[in-house]
C-alpha cells in the first residue's frame, strides 16, 4: 500500500478558498497512491480559534465538494484531514443548533464519503478548541482493500485508550491529521511511536508546516511501522511525504509477539 501524507503549509496570507484548491491539486498529483492523507484543520489553521466560526462549513460543504472530487480524479482513498464542521439538522447529526465540531473526512477512490470523523478529545484546557467546540463520541474504522484505518485526530494520540478501541474494533493503520505545534514536536514523534508500539500497527501522523494564529507549526510528519521503526519522517516546511507499507507486516507482528493476547485490565472478561 502506497500512502501519501500531504504536509501543507498554512498562513494566514492564504485564503482558505485558494488553499483549498492549492490541496486539491496536490491530491490529485498523487495518482498512483492507494491512501493520501491532509491534516488537521488545514482550511483555517488548528490555532485560529477566531476563524472557526466564520470558516464553519456543513458536513457536505465546500471542503467536502473539492475533497470528494480530487479523490474521484486521482482514483485514491483520501483521508481529507478534518474541517471546523457546523452541524445541521440536514446531515443527520442532531438539530440545527450551531455546535461547531473538528470532523475528519474520508472519501473513497470514487469520491464517495466513507466516513466521518468527531475529534473526541478537544485541546485547549477550558480555552480554544475546548470550549469552542463539541466534543465526538464515537471511535471511527474504515476498512480499506486488505487493511482497516483508525481515525484519530491530533490531541487524541494523547489519549492511548482510543486507540486501544480502534485496535479492538480492528485497524490495523491508525491516521491521525493534526495541528501539532513545534514548541512539543518532541512529544509528537515519541507519541506516534509508543500508540504504535503498544498497538502493534502502522501510524500515520500527518502535520501542518507554517503558522497558525502565530503558533509555528512542528511539520515533520511521521510514518512508524509496528514494531515502531520510523519509515519516514518530513522535514519542517511543506511537503509530500510517500511511502510503502506493507499491511501484512501487521498480522506478522502480532503473531511474532503477540503482546495484545496478554491484556487484561480494560477487557470486559478478564482472560484466566
Amino acid at each position: 500500500m502506497r500512502a501519501s501524507l500531504i504536509q501543507i503549509a498554512v498562513d494566514e496570507g492564504e485564503s482558505p478558498v485558494s488553499r483549498r484548491q492549492r490541496a486539491a491539486a496536490l491530491v490529485r498529483a498523487q495518482a498512483g497512491a492507494d491512501l493520501v492523507v491532509l491534516p488537521e484543520l488545514w482550511t483555517t489553521g488548528a490555532f485560529a480559534y477566531e476563524d472557526f466560526g466564520r470558516e464553519a462549513e456543513p458536513l457536505q460543504g465546500p471542503t467536502y465538494e473539492t475533497m470528494a472530487a480530487a479523490a474521484a480524479d486521482a482514483g485514491v482513498w483520501l483521508h481529507a484531514g478534518s474541517i471546523p464542521e457546523r452541524a445541521t439538522s440536514a446531515d443527520g447529526s442532531g438539530p440545527d443548533d450551531g455546535t461547531l465540531y473538528n470532523t475528519s473526512l474520508v472519501f473513497s477512490p470514487s469520491g464517495e464519503l466513507a466516513a466521518a470523523y468527531r475529534k473526541i478529545h478537544r485541546f485547549g484546557f477550558d480555552q480554544g478548541e475546548a470550549v469552542l467546540m463539541g466534543a465526538g463520541r464515537d471511535p471511527v474504522t474504515v476498512p480499506l482493500p486488505g487493511t482497516t484505518l483508525g481515525l484519530g485526530t491530533c490531541y487524541d494520540l494523547r489519549f492511548p485508550e482510543l486507540f486501544r478501541a480502534l485496535v479492538d474494533a480492528g485497524a490495523e493503520v491508525l491516521v491521525l491529521p493534526a495541528g501539532w505545534p513545534e514548541r512539543r514536536r518532541a512529544h509528537w514523534t515519541l507519541l506516534a511511536r509508543a500508540r504504535a508500539v503498544e498497538n502493534q500497527a502502522f501510524v500515520l501522523a500527518c502535520g501542518t508546516a507554517g503558522t497558525h494564529a502565530g503558533v509555528p507549526q512542528a511539520g515533520h510528519s511521521i510514518v512508524v511501522d509496528p514494531w515502531g521503526e520510523v519509515l519516514a519522517e518530513a522535514g519542517a516546511g511543506e511537503e509530500v511525504l510517500t511511502v510503502d507499507l506493507d499491511p501484512a507486516k501487521v498480522a506478522a507482528t502480532r503473531e511474532q509477539f503477540p503482546a495484545l493476547k496478554d491484556r487484561v485490565l480494560g477487557l470486559a472478561t478478564p482472560r484466566r
